[in-house]
């Protein structure tokens, strides 16, 4: 999950001072109004919004912990959260300004946002339940063409009551009062919660029973409102209603986003076993060969990674060394690093030369990749008894040579296009010798690229001083050496790219004897 960015975080935190003022503005205008002019009803009615709308702010520090944490896309639901609140503040003001002469114009503007909210609400409740299907039909896309119409028609219909009393008007003593044609009014809504949940019910597998039920109950709430209410002048609970119903939402978000969470980590955990199993992870590996030491090690910076290493004897006298880095993290690049390590293998083990491995890789791997992935590889074949080795670099990282007795020193030769780019492209191998003594570093651009958190790199001169803190030491000493010079640097900064190291020291079979 990526964090928020400062512009967001501060549009979420101006949105709850809001929520807030608009609290106490209500509270002050209560207090201003006094309880003894204040009808029994209307009372109930303003309590009613002052507590849903108490609800609406937890909801909302709630969703905004949600984004923070886990990335949670709650745009549209903080898009109705927001509509419901300014319609209980409205309701609410309705109330305690009516039958006040000087406040009549306020009356009127805060009646027109009354009223608008009503439509916004069922406008984004249809978004909502539209994002959350995720249905491609174009019956729902032309549906939501008509609701787009509806939403400006109505609007200006609401709007127009300014000068027209379409829907209500306020007389000189300050008083509110409906017209014969108020119903106009609820076309819009009642209609558009209609579709939504004929919507809905046409794509209920797509969805669990309780987020179908959370749909229904918000559709028919409306509509129990209405009867209950009725025969009740000055009781008007919708929106304290909806905030229930939002209430209940938020936790069908909850329950659906953590049912797909535990999911998905079992998945990435199940991936990053079998990852972690695919790649030789036991020490010493081979415990009867004195000629040489080797370790390895791979932090990924997700549950999975698309770095991946490798060596093994593809007889007993030639090990084989790869190195290499998938274009990209996550599950996408470990599938493609496990067909890319496979294919590697399975081409040195048949006896093909790394040159000539590569170039068959490289096509197999171009078959069906419509996702464009591709991956650097250094790849070596060592002969164990003399120390001669031959080596490919496909837009690999420089290894890092340290000759007995000397310093590590980054090793500079030509390098060959990534593996699975474009077809048929020749690699060419080059020859060297390690003498008895001499140790090999490589590494991922993960180890360069470690960054802190002001953006500093870490940078081949700091892995280099690292290498030479010890030059002597053991390989697993080594790759400790570079790791904790790593963390030194990014000082606790989130990892952003798999860091992945391996070091061989030779020793030689005349070094044994």
């Amino acid at each position: 999950m990526e964090s928020m960015s400062k512009g967001r975080k501060l549009n979420l935190s101006i949105t709850g001072g809001v929520y807030l003022a608009l609290f106490l503005v209500t509270a002050v205008l209560f207090y201003r109004k006094g309880i003894d002019r204040l009808e029994s009803v209307y009372i109930l009615n303003v309590g009613i919004d002052m507590a849903m709308m108490l609800m609406g702010y937890v909801l909302y520090i709630c969703c905004l912990i949600d984004i923070q944490k886990a990335g949670a896309d709650y745009r549209y639901y903080l898009f109705l959260l927001n509509t419901v609140i300014i319609g209980l503040f409205t309701d609410a003001v309705a109330w305690l300004v009516d039958g006040i002469p000087s406040l009549r114009v306020i009356n009127i503007v805060d009646n027109v946002i009354y009223y608008m909210c009503g439509v916004f609400s069922a406008y984004f409740f249809w978004l909502y339940i539209r994002t959350f299907i995720n249905s491609g039909r174009k019956s729902i896309k032309y549906i939501g063409y008509a609701v787009n119409v509806g939403l400006v028609v109505f609007n200006i219909l609401i709007f127009s009551n300014f000068f027209t009393h379409l829907y209500f008007f306020v007389d000189e003593q300050g008083f509110y009062h409906r017209t014969n044609l108020f119903f106009i009014s609820n076309i819009y809504v009642y209609s558009t919660l209609l579709v939504t949940l004929c919507v809905a019910l046409k794509e209920r597998k797509r969805m669990q029973s309780f987020q179908l039920m959370a749909i229904v109950m918000y559709v028919i709430s409306p509509l129990i409102v209405m009867i209950m209410t009725v025969g009740i002048y000055g009781l008007s609970i919708t929106f304290g209603y909806i905030m229930i119903i939002m209430l209940l939402m938020y936790c069908v978000i909850n329950v659906t986003q953590g049912r797909e969470k535990a999911v998905a980590d079992r998945d990435l955990t199940t991936a990053a076993a079998i990852q972690t199993r695919m790649l030789p992870n036991i020490f010493p590996p081979f415990p009867d060969r004195e000629e040489f030491d080797i370790y390895a090690s791979m932090d990924t910076a997700k549950e999975v990674g698309g770095d991946f290493y490798d060596f093994f004897l593809i007889d007993e006298d030639h090990l084989a060394l790869v190195m290499a880095d998938v274009a990209g993290k996550g599950v996408p690049a470990a599938l493609f690093m496990m067909i890319s390590r496979t294919l590697i293998k399975n081409a040195l083990l048949n006896g093909e030369s790394p040159e000539n491995a590569l170039c068959n890789v490289n096509n197999r791997l171009l078959d069906g990749n419509d996702t464009k992935m591709f991956v650097t590889v250094w790849l070596a074949v060592v002969e164990i008894s003399t120390g001669k080795g031959v080596a490919v670099n496909a837009g690999h990282e420089h290894p890092v040579l340290r000759r007995a007795e000397g310093q590590y020193e980054i090793i500079k030769y030509k390098h060959y296009p990534v593996v699975a780019m474009m077809k048929d492209i020749k690699y060419m191998q080059h020859e060297f010798v390690l003498n008895p003594g001499d140790s090999l570093f490589v590494y991922t651009d993960g180890v360069a690229e470690a960054g802190n958190a002001e953006g500093e790199l870490f940078g081949t001169e700091k892995m280099l001083k690292a290498l030479n803190k010890e030059p002597d030491a053991k390989p697993k000493a080594v790759l400790e050496n570079v790791r904790n010079a790593i963390d030194l640097h990014v000082q606790g900064a989130e990892q952003s790219d798999d860091i992945t190291m391996m070091c061989l020291r030779y020793m030689g079979s005349q070094m044994i004897q």
